[in-house]
């Protein structure tokens, strides 16, 4: 990919990316301090200032050599949101649901950006706005957005600790069990890292995102897709 591509391509992605790291870490800490943990609170990180919560690696690197690689999708993460079990009433309930809306939040804002390309195209043919480069920029820019968050709601919710799925299956599953998963849950970056480098990980949530990817588009009748 050349400099100006690149550069394009970047203008489209910056945007939508960045808010849905973000805000799939806020959701995580207001979802904590509804239950009772101020920790993020105390932190700054339930501010919707991406500088909060941006990750080097994760927000920066990763995403940004996927893009300049042409990747078949794009991913990333933020620092996490730290959570203080002890400061809460029912952990295992709790950690569960907290877990749930980092992907939940994911979800919601992909149906917001699929209502900007709805209002997009219905300005578009009521004359209010023409059919010019801003308004493709403008529904790439949106239909990235749907793309990346259910992307990451996917891979979130995949039963890998420490995933937010990783987390949620300990809700099922006998207590002495995910007290084994959860102190050795740096093992899951292994199983993640394996299922990445063989392709299985493309193969295993690709049908899910475009199922979702497919549905949305139903859900708000749009006919034409402009997936990067």
């Amino acid at each position: 990919m050349d400099t100006a591509e690149f550069i394009h391509q970047l203008s489209i992605v910056f945007i939508p990316g960045l808010l849905a790291i973000t805000l799939h870490e806020v959701a995580h800490g207001w979802a904590a301090l509804y239950f009772g943990d101020p920790t993020a609170m105390y932190l700054g990180r339930l501010s919707l200032n991406p500088i909060k919560h941006i990750d080097p690696v994760g927000t920066v690197a990763v995403p940004l050599t996927l893009l300049f690689l042409n990747a078949s999708f794009l991913f990333g993460w933020a620092n996490p949101v730290p959570i203080n079990s002890r400061n809460l009433n029912n952990p295992r309930i709790q950690l569960a649901l907290i877990a749930v809306a980092g992907p939940l939040a994911n979800a919601v804002m992909a149906m917001l950006w699929a209502g900007v390309i709805k209002l997009a195209l219905l300005a578009n043919n009521a004359g209010i706005i023409p059919a010019a480069p801003g308004l493709f920029w403008l529904i790439r820019t949106a239909e990235f957005g749907i793309l990346i968050n259910i992307v990451l709601g996917v891979f979130n919710l995949l039963p890998v600790p420490p995933l937010d799925g990783g987390k949620i299956i300990m809700l099922f599953i006998p207590y002495k069990i995910s007290q084994i998963l959860y102190e050795y849950e740096n093992i899951g970056f292994i199983i993640l890292l394996f299922l990445l480098m063989s392709g299985l990980l493309s193969a295993i949530i690709s049908p899910v995102i475009y199922l979702f990817h497919h549905k949305i588009h139903i859900l708000f009748g749009l006919k034409n897709t402009y997936i990067l």
